[in-house]
């Protein structure tokens, strides 16, 4: 089956995409050639290794609450918080609790002028 994304103008209930963070797994919403928006489900103790992307990041904890580190430090991102990542940063992430999370990536960076 063809993963579903959503549709310009489309609604996503952010919320309740099939149930908590212990039981849904993580999506693509939706990708264009310019952005992509992922929402991770975590559940308390998952990791995600470091790693970079070319471009910007935005990253908001919707439930529970992540450690997000880069070589600057470790942070702790809260339900109703938001980061922002400059492309080429090194990062990492824990779940210090169940959490859901909304990555936006900025994509086709060398496009660009």
């Amino acid at each position: 089956m063809a993963l579903h994304h959503l549709e310009s103008g489309e609604i996503a209930n952010l919320r309740h995409l099939g149930g908590d963070a212990l039981s849904t797994q993580s999506i693509a919403l939706f990708k264009s050639e310019q952005l992509e928006v992922i929402r991770l489900m975590l559940p308390r103790g998952r990791s995600m290794p470091m790693h970079q992307v070319a471009g910007e990041i935005t990253v908001q904890c919707l439930e529970g609450a992540i450690d997000f580190e880069t070589p600057e430090g470790v942070q702790r991102l809260q339900a109703g918080q938001l980061l922002f990542l400059r492309g080429g940063v090194p990062h990492s992430l824990l779940a210090v609790e169940d959490a859901s999370v909304l990555v936006t990536i900025v994509l086709g960076v060398g496009d660009r002028a």
